[in-house]
């Protein structure tokens, strides 16, 4: 089958100077550091491009203010729930006492807060709690299972972050949409937390927007950037394809491996889809996930190279962790790429086959599309054609 490659026309706009764009944020927390004050500067599991430079720049900044900051993982029941795996997490993400400069603390011991007005348990990290400053950064982000004013970003990663595995379990029990919020609250009040900084990526996930904030102004700040975010998100221009066939899954890519706000919600949640992709192939894991390979459970087909690579105990801790066992489920498994992508394309009679293949769900600039898809492109207008061809079964990413 011949494929077409071609681009989205995505907003291109960014920050040019990613280090003095975070000092200048953090000039107003430098009246709450102290003399040797032991700093928590947690960190997530999502990888990005420029996530190394805005921990070294805080990791530096804070030293120079007479700080003594360290890391810790905030990432739930990410890198198997243990302490160790964690830290190798954050090793993969580029993240280490060797390239910040300041030692990497783990552990998976938490102090239990309190509960939310609504009842729900709240945990956090020893070491975050005990610690005489807290300050986190992490992108603000459409979750993948629910929808509200405040999806990922500070919030998240105090309440299920710092909750590690215990807090995490707890939380996505209770209803992440429904509770992160009040826990985030909780865990505010009840610790030295000084503040954070907020992130917005542009499609090319490149930094467009950096917002420091106090305890006081984190929530408005969150709920100002997601809308930002929303505009920013990179989506498929399609409500129907036959096959979408994807090269990588990862915990690098999404929390769920595969975006959902990409392939359909309903694949996490059930429901009416509003992304009508009938087979979704995933062919691979990318390294940087260490076999979790949760988010698999949302594809129809996948491969044998890709199931070999699993983790089992990383991915029933991770779906056990959120409560969708479902997306650890092994979907049917075809010895070869070219095997799984036969199939997919046999399960359709159609002539006018609507295919799609794309790098991740995380990288939707350019991706690859069928002949039946192109003809579209002059009519809609949202992509553009690069002026390369290629046979399915031979394009490399």
């Amino acid at each position: 089958m011949n494929m077409y490659l071609v681009e989205q026309p995505f907003n291109k706009k960014k920050i040019e100077n990613i280090t003095e764009t975070v000092k200048n944020e953090l000039a107003r927390f430098k009246p709450h550091i102290k003399p040797g004050m032991r700093l928590a500067l947690p960190s997530g599991s999502r990888g990005f491009p420029y996530g190394v430079e805005v921990m070294k720049v805080l990791a530096d900044t804070f030293r120079s203010w007479g700080a003594d900051p360290f890391i810790i993982p905030a990432m739930g029941s990410h890198g198997g729930g243990t302490a160790e795996g964690q830290i190798k997490v954050l090793e993969n993400l580029g993240i280490s006492e060797q390239t910040i400069g300041i030692p990497v603390c783990s552990s998976m011991e938490v102090v239990h807060l309190g509960q939310t007005p609504s009842g729900v348990d709240v945990y956090c990290d020893r070491l975050a709690f005990e610690a005489e400053g807290i300050f986190i950064y992490n992108r603000i982000k459409p979750h993948t299972a629910f929808r509200a004013p405040i999806e990922s970003g500070l919030s998240k990663m105090l309440a299920v972050g710092l909750g590690k595995k215990k807090g995490a379990e707890t939380l996505h029990r209770a209803g992440l949409g429904a509770h992160i919020v009040e826990a985030a609250r909780l865990i505010r009040e009840k610790t030295r937390f000084i503040g954070g900084l907020a992130i917005v990526d542009n499609p090319w996930g490149e930094a467009l927007e950096m917002k420091a904030a106090r305890p006081d102004e984190m929530e408005e700040i969150e709920e100002q950037l997601l809308k930002l975010a929303w505009e920013n998100i990179p989506l498929l221009p399609y409500d129907h394809l036959h096959v979408l066939i994807i090269d990588y899954i990862g915990k690098d890519i999404s929390g769920s491996g595969m975006d959902v706000n990409v392939v359909g919600m309903h694949r996490r949640l059930g429901g009416t889809p509003t992304q009508h992709f009938e087979t979704i192939v995933a062919l691979d894991l990318t390294l940087a996930s260490k076999g979790n390979a949760l988010g698999i459970g949302y594809a129809d087909i996948t491969t044998r190279e890709l199931v070999d690579k699993i983790n089992m105990q990383a991915i029933m801790e991770n779906a056990i962790a959120t409560g969708f066992l479902g997306t650890a489920k092994i979907p049917v498994t075809m010895p070869s790429k070219q095997a799984a992508i036969d199939l997919a394309v046999r399960l359709h009679s159609t002539k006018d086959l609507r295919v799609a293949r794309i790098k991740n769900t995380k990288y939707l600039q350019q991706f690859w599309i069928s002949e039946a898809l192109f003809r579209e492109c002059d009519k809609e207008g949202k992509l553009r054609s690069l002026g390369v061809q290629c046979d399915l079964h031979e394009i490399k990413f």
